[in-house]
């Protein structure tokens, strides 16, 4: 019967056949293509060698193996490098790092708050400092010193000189190359956007002592040292000129460079804001840092260099040091040395993390800073101030006052960050964040936001009150100074509340006031 069955289906029979061997042949192709797309699950397992087959022989070549095995299959997934870290000792463990999800957290999105009034704010202020600068030193000369419209000099050599421009650019390459001297600490910054944390040289003190003593060799071998008074309008406008011509070239490589470069704050694509704030965050020339040099060298020890210009020439004339003069020039130096001796402090400011290096600091650094930060003793130096000594001792009380907030409050800040575990701030108490911060609200920073403003304002009160009442031009910088700081107390509330959110909230419930204990 099976043999008549199988005569009448011949046809049949043969199709079946050949029906068997072909899903044969596909079943066999997909459990090969199947072994290229490794799961992650499967890989867990420990692989296993299948027993051989007659049919798969040819399948099994090492040949048709190598051709089919996808490339992709040897990139790691996100399990599998997890997977990888977790077999490692803690110690050996390497951050998993997904290119294509980094290049996205590297980015720079666009700023979309501004600062400072925007694009017209910054349009005023490019050219409304430089006049602010020149016209506060106008007002104050040998003739007057009272806040009056002073008759502007209209000849090109009242604002040129090359010896002038020698002078200034000297000076600055004097402390570039200071900057470059391999002594001192090398101090981590804080962590970038991309991970990064830079590296910055931090022998500022270093060079403000070696300034110090070429500065006295000048005086010791009677070298014309008065001269920068007798050109301070030619040097103030080198230092415009050397400014703008600064920002620009920042600027413009800062277009030509990565986007995970730019400055958070500065990157709105409007030309006027951007060259204003700051476009790159921190613009370098192989590892010269230039917004790093440009914070506290040229600007800050050039401020007290002027300084002790004034002093000597007076020294000069009278044969003795004025009392106030000299206090004044005490304090300042004083403050100079403090910020140069904890220079690494300034790598947490928001200067540094935050804010670009453009035509602001730029400016504020090389100009405003040493030609109006000088303004007391400038005033003294022109007109002398004769004052009982019980209120020079009212006034050495309150600037040690200030610096003692201003020290302390900072100290502490400080400590805490290098090592919140430091048993020397066991007593202090925090509240935790998400980021896994913790921020102060007891000691110094238990009394109001920014303790250390206070002592700066404190200090800036005591400089000008020993040029006396007889003119408000130099209470300028007091004034300027507190409107300046609680700007930027306000920014910096900003952007803890953005950063810290409910944290920062409970923060400002303990800690009520901002600068000013129980006013403001």
């Amino acid at each position: 019967m099976a043999s008549v069955k199988e005569a009448k289906s011949p046809g049949r029979s043969s199709r079946t056949a050949s029906k068997s061997k072909s899903r044969s042949r596909s079943r066999s192709r997909s459990r090969s293509r199947s072994r290229g797309r490794t799961s992650s699950a499967s890989r867990k397992r420990k692989p296993t060698t299948p027993k051989p087959k007659q049919e798969n022989m040819e399948s099994n070549s090492p040949a048709r193996t190598k051709a089919r095995t996808p490339e992709r299959a040897a990139t790691p997934t996100r399990k599998s490098a997890r997977l990888q870290n977790l077999n490692l000792a803690p110690e050996e463990r390497k951050p998993v790092i997904f290119e294509p999800y980094l290049d996205e957290e590297k980015r720079v999105p666009r700023t979309k708050k501004t600062e400072f009034g925007g694009a017209i704010g910054a349009f005023f202020m490019i050219f409304g400092l430089p006049v602010t600068v020149y016209f506060l030193n106008f007002v104050c000369t040998q003739n007057k010193c009272k806040p009056y419209l002073p008759v502007i000099p209209l000849d090109w050599q009242s604002y040129f000189d090359i010896q002038a421009a020698a002078i200034y650019l000297g000076w600055m390459a004097f402390q570039a190359l200071l900057y470059m001297v391999p002594v001192g600490p090398v101090v981590m910054g804080q962590p970038l956007r991309s991970g990064q944390r830079l590296k910055y040289r931090c022998n500022g003190f270093i060079s403000l002592c070696i300034s110090l003593v070429a500065f006295g060799a000048a005086v010791y071998f009677k070298l014309p040292v008065g001269i920068v008074l007798q050109k301070f309008t030619q040097l103030i406008t080198t230092g415009v000129v050397f400014s703008l011509v600064l920002s620009i070239i920042l600027y413009v490589n800062a277009r030509r460079g990565s986007n995970n470069k730019l400055a958070p704050g500065g990157n709105t694509g409007n030309f006027l804001y951007d060259f204003f704030i700051g476009h790159e965050l921190n613009p370098r020339v192989g590892s010269f840092d230039l917004k790093f040099f440009c914070e506290l060298r040229p600007g800050l020890i050039g401020w007290l260099m002027l300084n002790l210009v004034m002093l000597t020439e007076q020294y000069n004339k009278q044969g003795a040091l004025p009392p106030a003069l000299t206090m004044v020039v005490v304090f300042q130096a004083v403050y100079v040395a403090d910020a140069l001796w904890f220079e690494d402090a300034i790598l947490t400011t928001m200067d540094i993390i935050h804010d670009g290096f453009g035509f602001m600091l730029v400016f504020g650094d090389l100009v405003w800073v040493p030609f109006l930060y000088g303004l007391q003793t400038r005033y003294l130096s022109l007109y002398g101030v004769k004052m009982e000594w019980y209120c020079l001792v009212f006034i050495g009380i309150l600037n040690l006052i200030g610096y003692y907030i201003f020290r302390g409050s900072n100290s502490q800040k400080n400590e805490f960050r290098k090592n919140p575990y430091n048993p020397a701030l066991a007593h202090l108490e925090t509240i935790p964040t998400a980021s896994g911060k913790r921020l102060l609200v007891s000691g110094w920073w238990g009394l109001c936001h920014k303790p250390n403003y206070l002592g700066d304002i404190l200090m800036a009160t005591a400089w000008s009150l020993t040029c006396g009442f007889s003119t408000p031009v130099v209470y300028f910088y007091p004034v300027y100074f507190t409107i300046l700081l609680i700007h930027r107390e306000y920014r910096d509330a900003e952007q803890c509340h953005k950063k810290y959110k409910a944290s920062w909230d409970r923060y400002c419930e303990r800690v009520k006031y901002r600068i000013f204990p129980y006013i403001y």
